[in-house]
């Protein structure tokens, strides 16, 4: 779940069906999106960003989270 997303949303006092008519988008993908189920393409996340006021990373972090892979392979 996309915590920061719906916060900020909730602080305008937006529904999601109002917040997708303001993006252009339907209100399912923004249920997705804020669930973290989809994820946004590049534009849609600028237009959350330009909309929100808050940076891409901000608003889906775990897009942008850092995993350390620790498995090597062998060779032999």
């Amino acid at each position: 779940m996309r915590k920061r997303l719906k916060e900020e949303r909730k602080k305008r006092k937006l529904t999601q069906k109002e917040l997708a008519k303001r993006l252009g988008i339907s209100e399912v993908w923004v249920k997705k999106i804020e669930n973290g189920v989809s994820d946004p393409g590049r534009n849609l996340m600028f237009k959350f960003e330009k909309f929100f006021g808050l940076s891409h990373r901000e608003l889906f972090p775990d897009l942008f989270e850092q995993i350390d892979d620790t498995f090597c392979i062998k060779i032999s």
